[in-house]
């Protein structure tokens, strides 16, 4: 029997062994990566300076995979168009919380551009809207190819970081698009989706939403099952973010892969708060091999914050409403502004971030966790020092001042969201 059918069968019973599949291994990492780690036998400086440079140096010395970055929608709000008057915008804008400039000050070179869905498209022009946002992200990279460039897979993200490219690879947020039609699964694919967050705020035709009170699936819907293996089958990862508790079981039971949670927190830290993580469910995801991305929103980080924000968002409402008004009345605008004057906006810290990790490394391992910040799409509530995409160095410093070493930081950044991107397509390679 020839080598090659014996390696062949030896990574197909890899992938489909107990509906899972862990074909890179969860310590290789720097495989992933398009520099090799450095030796563990470099010293961390223990003074405020020190560990500041060593955190700069090693937030640009490995790749740095955001899990989702809102800067699409935020450009459709501006009706951007690839004329001369937009297209300096993602290069250099004082507007919002991605661009060049910032990402490279950064050291964030892997993106994931969100293709956002909001609910309103359930009912009709999702699938219209999603193109729209994709043809964007690619018209940023043909009008920017010194700076940007697609990122359709690992080897490409990790070529292009060698180029010096800002790799901005896609995921969709709300799986609506895909409509009735298995088919635009694959559609999607071939337009560069990465990813599919399965629903956003509403139940959708694939799922139950952590947002909504309907439930009207329990979980996945008959034909959300089918869109799971879908993906699976073309190499689009699932992502669980926004959706119920049920729906992840499910989804855990279905997948033939790995899965992501591309912009979720610790449910820890905010108890009762859906959107989040609880710790079973993180422990099941990295038994799994899959990997929880941290949101920077500091109403995901800190459950006294959210509290005090919901109030302040009752006390608002009321108050409108007394006065005959909603928050889109022009005449509502000058009593907004005097609320907010006296309610300011409350925000958590880059510490908080880094205790979210540890969390999730205490009960998954340090091979389950990433960064999934949410720039772009949580407004004014980005924790102290993280308030935009110049920051990552922030999260090193702390990480390094907890002595995580070297290689614990590397796999945060970005090793281990590839390792279960590359396990996806190595699942897609191999399906039958």
């Amino acid at each position: 029997m020839p080598m090659s059918f014996i390696k062949y069968m030896l990574t197909f019973l890899l992938v489909f062994a107990c509906g899972s599949t862990k074909p890179v291994q969860e310590n290789d990492h720097t495989a992933l990566n398009s520099k090799n780690l450095k030796s563990e036998s470099r010293n961390t400086p223990t003074d405020e300076e020190g560990l500041r440079k060593m955190a700069d140096s090693l937030a640009h010395a490995y790749i740095i995979v955001d899990g989702h970055v809102d800067l699409p929608y935020r450009l459709s709000i501006k009706n951007f168009r690839p004329t001369k008057e937009f297209t300096g915008i993602p290069v250099s804008s004082k507007e919002g919380d991605f661009d060049y400039v910032r990402a490279k000050r950064g050291g964030l070179s892997s993106p994931f551009m969100s293709i956002y869905i909001p609910a309103s498209y359930q009912k009709g022009g999702a699938k219209e809207y999603a193109d729209y946002l994709i043809d964007m992200v690619n018209s940023i990279v043909n009008d920017h190819p010194d700076k940007f460039a697609l990122g359709l897979s690992v080897d490409q993200v990790n070529q292009n970081f060698k180029n010096g490219l800002i790799s901005l690879p896609m995921g969709m947020e709300n799986g609506a698009p895909i409509g009735n039609d298995l088919a635009n699964v694959k559609y999607f694919h071939d337009r560069g989706i990465r990813y599919i967050t399965l629903t956003h705020s509403e139940d959708n035709q694939l799922c139950d939403a952590a947002y909504a009170k309907t439930r009207q699936w329990h979980g996945l819907s008959p034909f959300g099952k089918q869109v799971v293996l879908e993906m699976n089958k073309v190499g689009i990862m699932v992502d669980i973010s926004h959706v119920t508790d049920s729906t992840f079981w499910q989804v855990l039971q279905v997948s033939k892969a790995p899965i992501i949670a591309s912009h979720s927190s610790c449910r820890h830290f905010t108890p009762g708060f859906e959107r989040n993580m609880n710790d079973e469910m993180i422990e099941a995801l990295g038994k799994h091999h899959g990997v929880i991305m941290i949101n920077f929103g500091s109403d995901f980080l800190d459950g006294n914050i959210q509290k005090q924000d919901n109030a302040n968002r009752d006390e608002l409402e009321s108050l409108l409403k007394n006065n005959g008004l909603t928050a889109g009345d022009s005449l509502a605008k000058p009593i907004i502004k005097e609320f907010e004057k006296a309610h300011p906006t409350l925000h958590s810290d880059v510490r908080k971030v880094v205790d979210h990790i540890e969390h999730v490394i205490t009960l998954a391992g340090i091979d389950h966790v990433g960064l999934g910040s949410d720039f772009d799409g949580v407004g004014d509530s980005l924790p102290v020092g993280l308030k935009d995409v110049s920051a990552y160095p922030n999260i090193v410093y702390e990480l390094l001042k907890r002595g995580h070493t070297e290689s614990e930081i590397a796999k945060i950044l970005s090793g281990n969201l590839l390792r279960v991107w590359k396990s996806v397509e190595t699942v897609s390679l191999h399906w039958k």
